[in-house]
């Protein structure tokens, strides 16, 4: 069970939706959604403090992002809407949508479909054998960038925004995709470019995964209502996208950004 919120500590969740069953906030990043063997020494988790938002109640997370993911989050207030809930994600009803700025053009459109071997949730069995799932994502194309900085080499570097919907659920099955089509993730310390990280850390004066989980899209699993959540990038990861003009961007039809 997570530790109760400490009574000074600000809540870093922000609310987007609730209702008598579910939950939802948009978590920054750098947060853990809830205590890991891997993250031992770590005290604050974004179940802790979506607790604290529904009164001191239990929640139960029905999904999870990455600690240096931001973006949306969603929570069941009661476990047997945290059953229902979890059984469409697993059976592929839920749409997820992220949006990513990578390294390079990639292709206006396509789908990665590569298996992933499982990590194991404890550094201590990283030499034991894992087996292999299919995992499956969708992209597309959202605004390029070129900008005049030799980096590894090429006299300009190339960077584009993209939407990314997981048909599947693999841990880091987008950072990893993007990796194996040659278009990784800036601000991906575990599969992306060091120079290119660099490059945007000095820029902007911040390191961070440029990967942000903005909207769901699935049957409400009580009144089945067609439900859509959004959430607007933080403001770390506007930042960064200023390297895209702002037609660009606009043109994009990014209403669920800007």
């Amino acid at each position: 069970m997570p530790a109760p919120c400490p009574a000074h500590a600000a809540n870093p969740l922000t609310e987007i939706y609730r209702d008598q069953w579910l939950l939802a906030v948009h978590k920054p990043a750098g947060l853990l959604v809830h205590r890991s063997p891997i993250d031992r020494h770590e005290t604050e988790f974004a179940l802790q403090y979506a607790r604290a938002l529904n009164g001191g109640e239990h929640v139960y997370p029905v999904h999870r992002l990455d600690r240096p993911t931001s973006g949306l989050l969603v929570f069941a207030r009661d476990p047997g809407t945290a059953s229902i809930l979890g059984k469409a994600l697993m059976a592929g009803e839920v749409r997820k949508t992220y949006l990513a700025m990578v390294r390079g053009w990639p292709q206006e459109e396509g789908v990665i479909d590569h298996p992933l071997r499982e990590h194991p949730t404890d550094k201590r069995c990283k030499d034991e054998p894992q087996p292999i799932r299919e995992a499956l994502t969708h992209y597309h194309r959202l605004a390029t960038t070129e900008i005049p900085v030799a980096i590894e080499g090429y006299p300009v570097s190339r960077y584009s925004l993209v939407a990314l919907h997981p048909a599947t659920g693999r841990k880091h099955q987008l950072r990893r995709h993007m990796q194996h089509i040659s278009h990784p993730i800036i601000g991906d310390t575990n599969y992306g470019r060091t120079k290119h990280n660099h490059y945007f850390a000095l820029r902007f004066d911040q390191g961070r995964l440029m990967l942000a989980a903005t909207a769901m899209a699935f049957t409400h699993p009580v009144t089945g209502e067609a439900l859509e959540l959004r959430a607007k990038p933080e403001v770390s990861f506007m930042r960064v996208l200023s390297a895209f003009d702002d037609a660009d961007l606009t043109s994009a039809k990014l209403d669920f950004v800007l």
